[in-house]
């Protein structure tokens, strides 16, 4: 298993706009880091520069401690996973996945066809060797891609949104795949992705990216609970961001006084933290308060409100069970120890 450092890396494609900003990173042996962000963020450029498939404009990236920049991508052992499968199209399905396998010297054709069938096997695909990839669905040649990564037992594993193509339920089939994959494979993975919901299902840490920038580094909990900036909790925690002033462990807002619970941050101008989904209906706690239904949209599974409560508004994530109409007035609650506040 293999550590990766990345010191104040940055990338320049135009002058005036830096792809990425001195990047600093560690990631340890067998971790899978998740590098989660908006498009154009610098995800990919990242995970290039680590493949070696783009040269940083400066700092410097490290395997087990030793720069690999002057490396070729060949000589890396870093294989990346693209969203386009990019399968040979003249060779069957096993061809494909043991192809890598018979550019390293060492093994015999034989063992070449024997570890293409059990990586097959591993993605549930045992049977489909002969195949061709015109054959398979979306879903199954994304599998094949990951077998022909994985077959090969690389230092680092770098993945771009590999699972972005494909329809929701393909997508959590196979994030529950490759996640059970990796740890038995215990191969140190970059996985790059703009989905919040993806990053906490597959993360061991995620690495929060926004303009070319590391926001914040933790476990996916850490984002909900504990969001360093206001954008990341805008981005990953769909929050609402309300104006106060913090006084020990009251915030005043313009639609009233909230108790939080004990917090570190100094007192004065502050953002009060609203997670959506942590408003609770009734008045049942310390901070109640009564709003307006001002619009409802279906969300799948949930239903968003937006509540109207004396200049301010609010977003609320909750079960179709809770059925308003617009223009209804709703007794809620926030309980205080869901609530954050960031300085301001």
């Amino acid at each position: 298993m293999t550590s990766l450092q990345l010191i104040s890396l940055r990338k320049i494609f135009e002058p005036d706009n830096p792809a990425v900003r001195g990047l600093d990173l560690e990631v340890c042996s067998g971790e899978l880091m998740v590098l989660l962000g908006p498009s154009g963020c610098g995800k990919t450029s990242t995970l290039r520069m680590i493949a070696g498939l783009t040269q940083p404009t400066s700092g410097d990236i490290l395997f087990d401690g030793k720069s690999i920049l002057s490396m070729p991508p060949e000589k890396r052992d870093a294989i990346m996973v693209f969203q386009d499968d990019a399968l040979f199209p003249f060779l069957s399905i096993g061809d494909n996945v043991s192809f890598g396998l018979k550019q390293r010297k060492g093994k015999t054709a034989a063992q070449h066809k024997k570890l293409a069938l059990e990586a097959l096997a591993a993605v549930d695909l045992k049977g489909f060797e002969n195949r061709r990839p015109h054959e398979l669905s979306g879903g199954q040649r994304q599998r094949v891609a990951l077998a022909r990564a994985l077959v090969l037992r690389p230092r680092m594993l770098l993945l771009d949104e590999p699972f972005g193509h494909l329809d929701r339920s393909l997508r959590q089939e196979l994030r529950s795949m490759f996640r059970n994959l990796q740890e038995q494979a215990g191969i140190t993975t970059i996985f790059v992705t703009h989905d919040q919901q993806e990053a906490v299902q597959l993360a061991d840490r995620i690495a929060v990216m926004m303009e070319g920038k590391l926001q914040q580094v933790g476990k996916p909990n850490t984002f909900y609970e504990h969001p360093k900036n206001p954008a990341v909790a805008r981005f990953f925690g769909s929050s609402n961001l309300v104006p106060g002033i913090k006084t020990g462990d009251k915030v005043k807002t313009d639609f009233g006084t909230v108790t939080i619970a004990k917090s570190s941050v100094s007192d004065g101008p502050v953002w009060l933290v609203i997670r959506i989904e942590s408003i609770e209906t009734g008045q049942n706690g310390n901070n109640s308060f009564s709003g307006l239904v001002e619009s409802r949209r279906f969300q799948g599974e949930r239903i968003r409100y937006r509540l109207g409560l004396n200049g301010i508004s609010l977003d609320w994530l909750t079960s179709p069970f809770v059925q308003l109409e617009p223009g209804a007035t709703i007794e809620f609650n926030l309980p205080a120890d869901r609530l954050t506040v960031l300085e301001k």
